[in-house]
């Protein structure tokens, strides 16, 4: 008996089991349906973004803003399972080590966390907590949104994965190139939403952001040989902290 054809059902649930804590059940999925899980990324970005920016404004109302942004920061970690921080140490540390390509791949499957990987982990939970101790709710929503842009941009057809097996084996290159740019340029329209009475601020912070992600993602490709699910946590990160920095600026 033939399997069953996998739905946008399937890709919603794919997509929430994959950056949320969520535990759906997804059955078995193909391609068609990673490539639409990783198109829906930003929009699971900004559900995340909208629960942290509750959180955080209500924290303000009743403690310090950088103590509201320290929580925000935790709780993201946990509706997350922290996976784009461990993938931004294991990132770090391999890309960090100077070494061949199969070594950098061996270095990031280490559970072990090097001083890249700490230094990078430290520098992500500061910038972040700090603007979101002063981000208005919808930066937040925004900021957020555009980091999960970051996972459907890395996964265009073209981008190849770096190892056979994974998490990025089963993503890379999944996402057709024209639903990328929609995404973008849905999330870009949105942002500008982001500061009231500073329309062109949210995206500039998108634009930003994507650049430092093509960047990043064009070293990796020429430095590993392609994507992983640590190299998506990576990605993730940093256009988090790109977003929230540009945010941010008067």
């Amino acid at each position: 008996m033939p399997p069953k054809p996998t739905t946008w059902s399937d890709a919603v649930r794919l997509a929430l089991t994959t950056f949320t804590v969520w535990p759906l059940r997804t059955g078995e999925l193909d391609r068609r349906a990673a490539g639409r899980a990783m198109a829906l990324a930003p929009a699971v970005g900004a559900l995340l973004g909208g629960v942290i920016a509750l959180a955080v404004t209500g924290l303000r109302e009743v403690t310090s803003p950088l103590l509201a942004g320290v929580l925000g920061v935790a709780l993201a970690a946990i509706l997350t399972r922290g996976m784009h921080l461990d993938g931004t140490a294991d990132t770090v540390d391999g890309l960090g080590s100077y070494r061949d390509r199969e070594r950098a791949l061996d270095i990031m499957k280490s559970p072990e966390v090097g001083p890249f990987g700490v230094a990078a982990l430290i520098l992500v939970v500061l910038v972040q907590a700090l603007a979101l101790a002063v981000l208005p709710a919808a930066a937040i929503v925004i900021a957020f949104a555009t980091s999960r842009l970051a996972v459907t941009v890395a996964c265009v057809r073209g981008v190849p994965a770096a190892r056979p097996g994974g998490l990025g084996a089963f993503v890379a290159g999944s996402v057709p190139v024209p639903v990328a740019v929609v995404g973008s340029l849905a999330v870009g329209a949105l942002s500008l939403l982001a500061i009231p009475g500073r329309l062109g601020q949210g995206p500039l912070a998108v634009a930003a952001s994507l650049t430092v992600v093509l960047l990043l993602l064009r070293h990796v490709v020429r430095r590993l040989g392609g994507i992983t699910g640590d190299v998506l946590g990576f990605l993730v990160e940093a256009a988090a902290c790109v977003a929230v920095v540009s945010l941010t600026l008067y």
